[in-house]
């Protein structure tokens, strides 16, 4: 076999914009041969793939699969809603939650776990890049799991069972009835979706963001030019509407309008038979985050006319 130089790779990744291993095998396959390397690479659609990868894929699926005391979410993202009603789209999301489930939430981990014919997950996907002309991106994942109790989840606006928008997995550690359990899961599950929470308990909100808020409502507050005993005051009454809005169990259950979660988890125990606590809880929405391009084609075709 011919000797693959370094320079003749970057010079291969530079041409196609495939990852440097494919690279090196690509040269590796041809004897060295840069254009028969270029012809390989697209052959095996990783070409085509590295060059869809600069696009921005904010839209896909949410998953989530539940078994038994586990439960995962996870988001598969690519360039347009219309591939979400791909089957073949479908079936590869629902195939990574099914594989966060058993394998864990630990994303290198799972792109480079066995996925389907021969292949890993990583493969997998660059070759459903390469058939489907998207960019994909498998984002992010979490499994909650329970030693007695359940993991119940929700999918909002879905396509199909357990696939959609709004992805909601919630453990509930309990040793009571665990139909009703159950029960009680889905509808905190809804509740999740619905309202947003960041954090569980007010133990759990960030340090960081918390200072932040107070100084945003202090400074707020001192424009009023009250004393600092009612600033302090209104400080301290819109710090508790904060955790209202942002903690689990200090959020109103949306269900009922009134109950806050904190004591509807109070009632359940009463319900189910025994002591109930949330230990966990993972909201995905699809896109989160993700910066968007808002291109103007209008401007763009009218520059093109205007360069004829």
């Amino acid at each position: 076999m011919a000797e693959i130089s370094a320079a003749l790779v970057k010079e291969l990744r530079e041409k196609t914009g495939a990852g440097m291993m494919d690279c090196k095998k690509a040269l590796g396959e041809t004897g060295g041969a840069l254009e028969e390397a270029v012809d390989w690479l697209r052959k095996k659609g990783l070409a085509a793939a590295a060059k869809k990868a600069s696009r921005v894929a904010a839209e896909g699926l949410v998953g989530i699969a539940i078994a038994g005391t586990s439960g995962a979410v996870v988001e598969v993202n690519a360039e347009t809603d219309f591939v979400a009603r791909n089957d073949q789209f479908q079936a590869l999301v629902a195939g990574v939650a099914a594989l966060a489930l058993a394998k864990g939430d630990d994303l290198a981990a799972l792109k480079a776990a066995p996925f389907r014919d021969g292949k890993t997950l990583a493969e997998t996907l660059t070759a459903l890049i390469a058939t489907i002309g998207e960019n994909m991106n498998f984002r992010r994942a979490a499994r909650l799991q329970v030693t007695d109790g359940v993991v119940c989840g929700y999918v909002h606006g879905a396509v199909v069972p357990g696939l959609g928008k709004i992805g909601v997995v919630v453990a509930l550690q309990s040793a009571g009835d665990k139909a009703k359990l159950a029960e009680i899961g889905k509808q905190i599950a809804m509740h999740i979706a619905a309202a947003n929470p960041l954090f569980l308990t007010i133990d759990n909100v960030d340090a960081a963001a918390l200072e932040r808020e107070r100084a945003v409502l202090t400074e707020q507050a001192a424009a009023s030019g009250k004393s600092p005993e009612v600033i302090e005051k209104m400080v301290a009454g819109r710090i508790r509407k904060y955790y209202e809005e942002v903690v689990l169990l200090e959020q109103i259950f949306v269900i009922d309008g009134e109950t806050r979660i904190g004591k509807v988890i109070e009632n359940a125990a009463l319900a189910v038979g025994a002591g109930v606590t949330v230990s966990g809880f993972a909201r995905f929405a699809l896109g989160e985050g993700i910066e968007r391009e808002n291109k103007d084609f209008a401007a763009e075709v009218a520059a093109q006319l205007g360069r004829v």
